[in-house]
Order: C-alpha cells, then structure tokens, then sequence
C-alpha cells in the first residue's frame, strides 16, 4: 500500500473531505472509535474542542492508505496495517476515524486520528512519520506479495508523474490532466540533449522555452499557463543549466506569451472548446453508464446492508432467548450452566460477524470489478483526448511563429530529408526582385571542348 500522512488541523474540512459523495462513487464510514460522538462529523468537532486546551494547532493526523490498482485487499488487512502504523508512530488507542472511498474502480481508506492524550492534554509528537511509513509501506508490499514500486526500492526512481493541487488545477485550466502534461514535458526532455533541440521539441509539443521570473527555466502553452521545469521534470536548476545554459539567453515569459499571439491564442481558445464540446459528446453514454451502474451498486448495497441489519437482530433474539431469566436463570448462574451458553452465544456471534464482512466484501469486490471493466474504456477515451488536444495546440503553436523558426522545427526536418530521399530538389529561395534575361541563341547546347 502507499501510505501518505500528514498532521493538519480543519477538523470540519476534513470531514467534509471523508463524507464527498460528489468526487466518490461509495463512502463507508468503518469506525467511528474513542469520541462521544458517533459520527464523522462530530467526533472531528469533539477532535478540535478538546484541542482548544491546548497549544496545538495541528491536532489531527490524516492517513491515507492506497493498495496497488489490480488488488482486492480485504478489510482485515487495511485494520492489520493500521496497527502496525499506530505502533510505529505512537497513536495506539488515540480516538480515530475510519472512512473508505471507492472512485474509478479503485478502493482506498483514510484514517484520522486525535493527537492529543486526553489523561496528559498534550499532542503525540509524531517524528520522522515519512521515514516510517515507507519502511511500513515496503514491508506491505512484500507481505502480500504484491510488486513493489521502484520509488519504494530506490528514491531516484520514484514515479515522476506525482503533481501537486497546484499543479493539478493549473491543469484543469487549460483542459488537460496534470499527469499527461507531466509525461509531455519528460519526453520532451529525454528526446533532446542540447537547448536548441529541446526548444524544437517542445514547440513541436504545443510548448514555448522561456526564462521564469524566479523559476529559471520554465515551459509556455498556448493557454499562457507557465510551468517550471525544475518542478515538472524532476530536475535541480545546476542540471538544467548544464545542458540548456543560462536562462538569460532565453525569451522571457512575456515574450513567449507574445510570440504565440494574441490572435492564436483567440483562435486556439474556439477550436479547444469545439474540441472540448465534441470530447463532452463521446463522454456522455459513457457517464450515463457510470451514473446508472453508481446508483444501482447503491441499491444493492443498501438492500444488502438492511437485509444483514435484520438477519443480525433476529439471531441476535435467539441468542437472547437461551438465557433464562429469574430464579432460573439464578440456578444457571449456580450451576455455570449460564457461563457456557454465553461462551457458546459470544462464539456465535463472532461466527455471525464474520459471515457478515465476508458477504459484504463479496459483493464490494464484484461491483468493483464491473466499474474497473467500465474505467478502462474511460482511460482508452481519455487518452485519445489527451492526443487530439496536445495535436491541436501544436498546430497551433507552430501557427504563431516565424517562418524560419517553423522551417527549423524536427518535423520540417524529417520533410526535407523525406523530400531528398524521393529524389525532390529543394525550391530555390524566393528574392524580392526578379531579374530577366534574355534567352542567347546558344541555349540548352552544350559548349565545344
């Protein structure tokens, strides 16, 4: 599992992230433990108001717990690795919460703990929580046999497609998903090993090499939105100068912005939204799938849960019914007849307990299934998308330059060295001033030796 972990206050914004059913299809309240409260919301309020006679500001811990995407990982093991980190990071049996969300076929559960001890009134003072949830995080992987990710085996190798909210947003902006202009920009940069080819390569993508005005070097769209290199590749300042050089050889940011052009970016904005409206089209019997499949899961699941509530109550009568009450049950008492039928009903009941999860789970991981069928035809139309915007604003990037800065662009090249292969003579260069002769009477013979 991926643990990500934080201490954070906004008690009410926490609980208004772990009870959005708007971003996520289903959200399982599993425990609510050590609050007044039995709600979500209350316990997170109990959280803060017990915080107030203290000094901390960050009173509560937020968890997150994300198993590999291909997994169906029981219940058992997401309360399994929650020991494991409440030991590691000294929160056992400190109030928590208990939440899992399940969005585009893929379960996860978040855990919000209470730092302060209640008998002291002082905060858990958590250290070094990074460091031990990797090492918790590793250990996970190779329990369930699970294939562990090169970020996990060696920090140089972490997943490079991780954004920030920043960068996500910025993103949304323009219509794209944060990960794919990501993955744009690395490409461009393991394609090219000089400045001049990287700024080839990028125009060739929709992107202008600009200088930032604190970020160094940074990368324009023809939406005007910057992005820093340093941040979307992953790479320090000292090694993107050592192969692009200093940035003050390049435009600045608001030359590159008028580069592309007002006009271009006017026209570029009609043509996104035709794009975006026809892209909304495709989506729409697809969402209309979602929304149905959402709703019937709901159902089914609420069916489910009324159905075990009174299953439950029923055998919970019966177990009731064999302790006898009285005088008799007195005598049961002094002939422990009492103790073994307790004994015999706790058994039961845990039985029953048990069969209760393991039909819940059944029926969460043939649901998931079905919408993880559903989100790959999602992630083949998104992707599409994702092409045909980055091909328009290439086009029209290449629109808003120069001539010969186009003419100097890799796709150029490759037409002229396609044109020499074919035999085809490059056109002579156009002059303002054309100069007539006249035809001698010696033309098209060849000269005597």
């Amino acid at each position: 599992m991926i643990l990500k972990g934080n201490q954070r206050g906004g008690g009410r914004q926490m609980a208004a992230h772990l009870l959005n059913g708007m971003q996520n299809e289903h959200v399982t309240v599993h425990q609510v433990r050590g609050f007044l409260a039995t709600n979500v919301r209350g316990a997170l309020e109990e959280a803060y108001a017990l915080a107030r006679g203290t000094q901390c500001q960050k009173y509560l811990y937020s968890l997150s717990l994300n198993p590999p995407k291909d997994q169906s990982v029981p219940i058992e093991a997401f309360e399994k690795a929650l020991k494991e980190i409440e030991d590691k990071l000294g929160l056992t049996d400190q109030p928590r919460v208990i939440v899992f969300h399940e969005k585009e076929g893929r379960r996860h559960a978040h855990c919000v703990w209470s730092r302060i001890k209640v008998d002291e009134m002082k905060a858990v003072n958590i250290a070094y929580d990074r460091t031990k949830l990797q090492a918790i995080a590793r250990q996970l992987f190779i329990e369930h046999g699970w294939t562990l990710p090169r970020g996990l085996m060696d920090k140089a190798h972490r997943n490079p497609l991780t954004y920030t909210r920043e960068e996500w947003q910025q993103a949304a902006r323009t219509g794209r998903s944060a990960s794919a202009i990501k993955a744009c920009l690395q490409e461009c940069w393991a394609a090219a090993d000089s400045a001049k080819a990287f700024a080839a390569v990028l125009q060739e993508r929709g992107f202008l090499l600009a200088r930032g005005d604190r970020r160094g070097f940074v990368a324009v769209d023809v939406y005007g939105e910057v992005f820093s290199l340093t941040r979307q590749l992953g790479i320090k300042a000292k090694e993107l100068e050592k192969r692009l050089g200093k940035p003050e050889a390049l435009p600045s940011v608001e030359l590159a912005k008028e580069k592309l052009g007002a006009s271009v970016r006017s026209l570029f904005d009609t043509y996104r939204a035709e794009l975006q409206k026809t892209q909304e089209q495709e989506l729409r019997p697809l969402l209309r799938i979602k929304k149905t499949m959402t709703e019937q899961h709901r159902k089914v699941r609420a069916a489910q849960k009324a159905f075990l509530e009174k299953r439950w109550n029923a055998e919970q009568a019966v177990r009731a019914s064999r302790v006898r009450k009285g005088f008799k049950g007195l005598w049961d008492k002094l002939t422990f007849k009492y103790w073994s039928i307790r004994k015999a009903n706790e058994k039961e009941a845990w039985q029953c307990h048990v069969r209760d999860r393991e039909e819940r789970q059944e029926l969460i991981e043939v649901q998931l299934d079905q919408r993880q069928r559903l989100q790959m035809q999602f992630e083949s139309m998104r992707k599409r998308h994702e092409e045909e915007m980055q091909r328009l604003a290439s086009d029209l990037t290449k629109m808003a330059m120069p001539a010969h800065e186009r003419d100097a662009t890799p796709e150029a090249f490759r037409s002229k060295v396609k044109e020499a292969e074919l035999g085809i003579e490059p056109r002579p260069p156009r002059s303002s001033r054309t100069i007539r002769t006249g035809r001698s009477k010696d033309a098209g013979h060849e000269p005597d030796a």
